[in-house]
């Protein structure tokens, strides 16, 4: 399965910025060993159902720390039998698109 999802802390620093909170879940997906990607508005991870949700929940708990409230959204992709898909669904619109 793929998992898109972000995190967003209910406070930020005096700036407002939360780039501090955010960097700490996005450490949790990347010590994690699991394929991961991370752009301007989510972070996908690819594995199995309880190894992927066990991640986004250690990633919630890690900003929870650091803000009273926590804000989820999460989108799923469940495909079960394939792996890869991370870069293999990428790897098929370019296809298409130069087809």
């Amino acid at each position: 399965m793929i998992v898109a999802f972000s995190i967003s802390p209910s406070a930020g620093d005096e700036t407002g910025g939360v780039s501090e909170a955010v960097a700490a879940a996005v450490r949790v997906v990347r010590e994690s060993g699991l394929p991961h990607e991370t752009n301007a508005m989510f972070t996908n991870i690819e594995g199995e159902w309880d190894e992927v949700m066990a991640v986004v929940k250690r990633a919630v708990d890690v900003v929870a720390e650091v803000s009273p409230r926590v804000g989820l959204v999460l989108k799923a992709d469940i495909r079960p039998g394939w792996t890869g898909e991370l870069t293999a669904k990428v790897e098929r619109i370019e296809r298409a698109l130069e087809g």
